[in-house]
């Protein structure tokens, strides 16, 4: 081919590959290093990498996938099959890409709305229409754990959830709860809200964990409503979602290292249930003073059920189940029953905890 470097033996330099594949020698580098597109030799004094003409075919799929925006971990299973297998691979991976669309433009909608409902809520000089907040908690230890680890609250003004780990996770998670349980009888304002609930989570930070135990902690989730107003306080891989009429929204970001595997699309949501540190948290609980929760203040509306988890329901239940169960039930209690019922059908592995609330005018 035109203008292309050849070694004696035949084979490309980096450069000459990567101008026929249409890939960046860095981008080659990266998929050595992941095992993806291994050079067919590398000069053992200069570390140069050069590859065969008869890579380029692979070389152009990897980049062609990549355009579709193909996760790395997936491009690697790709490559690996037969063409008609390849071919069905990548007819999976686009709809699920177009599933995904769908459910992100649901998402800018939530967005959309909820900023609105906050632009709207300051620009207003009467208050919102009054809330009250039906609720209901429950807890279970499942069907294979001999401990249980995991707390819920459901309050008049608060909800939590919190997943204990270590020797001393189930105190530690029950600690976390109470901490915050104390600023739901204060006299707080809508704007004091974050502030306080940030305040009370240092403290749970501090008083789940005894000094020196650094193989104890929890997550920790929950909400505080003052009005129509929400505060969200969040650390960890419990999750919160809201049910509205456009579906069902999770609001919070998992801290954990599939989780940020997922992201940097080194594994797909897919294979992130079955990995084997999907337990791993890249934030907790844990009494260091490094503690760093998410907090975010939400505008409610009548009509909205809200649902706050650990992993033990989240992990093993699809979402589309987990939707289908708050859209039927009845009330918060009846939710909370089907939610652990739920996960009990899917074998229920792990502590399960789950607080769902209603707001109602």
């Amino acid at each position: 081919m035109d203008g292309e470097r050849r070694t004696d033996a035949g084979l490309l330099t980096i450069g000459a590959f990567a101008r026929a594949s249409r890939l960046s020698p860095k981008a080659l580098r990266l998929y050595d290093e992941l095992g993806l597109l291994t050079p067919a030799r590398v000069d053992p004094v200069s570390g140069y990498r050069h590859y065969a003409p008869a890579q380029l075919a692979r070389a152009r799929l990897v980049a062609w996938l990549r355009r579709l925006g193909m996760p790395l971990a997936r491009i690697r299973e790709v490559c690996e099959l037969a063409p008609a297998a390849a071919a069905g691979a990548v007819a999976a991976y686009w709809e699920r890409v177009e599933a995904d669309t769908a459910a992100r433009r649901d998402l800018a909608a939530f967005l959309v709305d909820q900023l609105s409902r906050t632009r709207e809520h300051m620009d207003m000089t009467e208050p919102h229409t009054a809330l009250t907040m039906r609720c209901a908690a429950l807890t279970d230890r499942g069907l294979v754990r001999t401990a249980h680890q995991d707390a819920a609250y459901a309050g008049p003004r608060l909800l939590a959830v919190a997943d204990g780990y270590g020797a001393g996770g189930g105190p530690a998670a029950t600690a976390a709860i109470e901490q915050l349980k104390a600023v739901e009888e204060t006299d707080l304002t809508s704007t004091d809200l974050l502030t306080a609930l940030e305040e009370a989570a240092h403290r749970a930070n501090r008083a789940a964990v005894p000094p020196g135990d650094t193989a104890t902690g929890s997550t920790l989730t929950a909400l505080l409503r003052a009005g129509s107003q929400l505060a969200l306080v969040h650390v960890g891989d419990s999750r919160a979602y809201v049910l509205r009429d456009s579906g069902l929204f999770r609001i919070t970001h998992d801290h954990s290292l599939v989780q940020s595997l997922v992201d940097e699309g080194r594994l797909t949501p897919e294979e992130a249930p079955g990995h084997p540190q999907r337990a791993l948290l890249l934030r907790s609980l844990d009494g260091g003073p490094a503690f760093a929760p998410d907090l975010q203040l939400l505008q409610a509306r009548p009509g909205e059920r809200y649902l706050l988890c650990t992993d033990g329901l989240s992990a093993v239940a699809p979402p589309e189940a987990v939707q289908d169960v708050l859209t039927t039930a009845a009330d918060p209690a009846q939710a909370v029953r089907d939610l652990v019922a739920l996960a009990h059908a899917a074998g229920a592995p792990d502590n399960v905890a789950c607080v769902v609330a209603d707001m109602a005018a």
